[in-house]
């Protein structure tokens, strides 16, 4: 019996690296250290920091430069919290980290950007790399200085070579998505002026809608974070010129004035946004919606129908981009959040597909121009190609959601229900991706015993 088990520990070891080498590369963490002088530092004062994969041939003036998402905090008591973990301080995030998807540097899984110099800016400022306070109250000893950080990376990067970029993207995921949208023309702004600039937003495109209670609960979240983070002098001018600075953190107040070229991946029904803007736990305070949320294969009809309400509300944001060809788009009827930086997601046999092309192809099509891409997916369930994944991406699960009491529920602090995930695969993603070889080997561990 022993013998047996052991025989399987090591089978699934082999097939765990065979996983990951093909699938994924670690990066080391680089330290963004004389940011520190600048006042351009974490919330709890450490420097900033990124992880840099440099790139080689036909790609080394090519420049993809990813921001890591995590949601926002929207007041001291949840700024503090973040303190104690990797976003809110780098002192206790991963030195090293997997890329994958459009993060690969294998050509097999990523065709058109594998070579690229490819970069993940690491989130530990709370606020999408907006806020901007002076003054630091010396008894929470909190920096809410998301805007320094960005411009602070952006310059050491120019000096690691950006500055003779021919091609460049700025992307991310959730709140790292929304960063590539408010950051978008100033991306753009800094770059050289032949240069071909362009940005992709990942699961970024956040919504003012109602909750299923009637309540505006993401509009009053949205305008804690930006009173909290100083936030609206950073926010782009032709909005704010317009409109509350705290409605200019919904992309569909500004995109239309976005003027450097802009793509869209998002799912019409973002898991996060179903669950924290549709149905926070504010509004739904007997948990009827807890399994629905967990897995859109356990929602009631009644609950379905509230969730194609939403993607109605979805599509009609959109309709403010247009039909541009610099304004691409990919909107699936999967029940997700975050597609570009899973391999699964990104460019696999079973990827998810519009109009029967990948995430990575349209978005490679419409960056190099060989053909525009403008997709909106069918109503749920007729895309057989959606994964619906029953957790978050690890990159994205500790979103904060604010409570009546004015607390948080912290996805981080509830434990992934890992018997759950489709495949181990996923399980091996979930946990090595946060917690390295480590954590692959506990993995492997736990897989055994299971």
């Amino acid at each position: 019996m022993e013998s047996a088990r052991i025989r399987q520990l090591l089978n699934l070891l082999v097939w765990a690296l065979l996983l990951l080498k093909t699938e994924a590369s670690y990066v080391p963490i680089t330290y963004v250290r004389n940011a520190v002088a600048k006042g351009a530092v974490c919330l709890d004062g450490s420097p900033p920091a990124y992880h840099f994969d440099k790139g080689y041939g036909t790609g080394i003036n090519s420049w993809l430069v990813a921001f890591e998402g995590g949601g926002w905090c929207n007041n001291v008591t949840t700024c503090l919290s973040r303190k104690t973990y990797r976003l809110g301080s780098s002192t206790k995030m991963a030195k090293q980290i997997g890329f994958s998807g459009i993060l690969s540097n294998r050509r097999l899984f990523n065709p058109d950007f594998y070579n690229w110099n490819r970069i993940k800016v690491r989130y530990c400022d709370g606020s999408s790399f907006t806020g901007d306070v002076a003054a630091v109250n010396p008894e929470t000893k909190l920096y809410y200085r998301g805007a320094r950080i960005f411009a602070a990376v952006m310059e050491d990067l120019l000096a690691k070579g950006m500055k003779n970029a021919q091609n460049a993207i700025i992307s991310g995921c959730s709140a790292g998505g929304l960063t590539s949208v408010l950051h978008c023309d100033r991306f753009r702004a800094v770059l050289p002026t032949g240069a071909r600039v362009k940005c992709l937003s990942d699961a970024g495109y956040f919504i003012n809608a109602k909750d299923v209670m009637g309540e505006q609960h993401i509009e009053q979240y949205f305008s804690q974070v930006v009173a909290t983070h100083g936030s609206a002098t950073n926010l782009p001018q032709s909005c704010t010129s317009r409109l509350s600075p705290k409605l200019c953190f919904f992309p569909q107040y500004l995109v239309s004035h976005i003027t450097t070229p802009i793509f869209f991946v998002n799912a019409a029904y973002d898991s996060w946004q179903i669950k924290n803007i549709l149905a926070p736990g504010v509004a739904d305070p007997q948990g009827h919606w807890h399994s629905c949320k967990l897995d859109i294969n356990n929602c009631s009809p009644d609950q379905l129908d509230l969730m194609q309400g939403f993607r109605t509300e979805f599509l009609r944001a959109l309709t403010v981009l247009g039909n541009s060809s610099s304004k691409g788009m990919f909107i699936d009827s999967c029940y997700t959040h975050c597609q570009t930086e899973m391999q699964e997601t990104w460019l696999r046999s079973d990827s998810p597909m519009l109009a029967k092309t990948t995430i990575a192809k349209a978005v490679a099509d419409w960056f190099y121009e060989r053909r525009p891409f403008h997709q909106i997916d069918c109503p749920y369930p007729c895309n057989p190609t959606c994964h619906n994944r029953l957790v978050d991406p690890p990159q994205d699960h500790p979103e904060k959601n604010v409570t009546t009491k004015g607390t948080t529920s912290d996805a981080s602090a509830r434990k992934p229900d890992f018997l759950k995930l489709a495949n181990k695969a996923q399980w091996i993603e979930l946990v090595s991706t946060e917690r390295g070889i480590g954590g692959l080997l506990l993995t492997l561990v736990i897989l055994v015993i299971l």
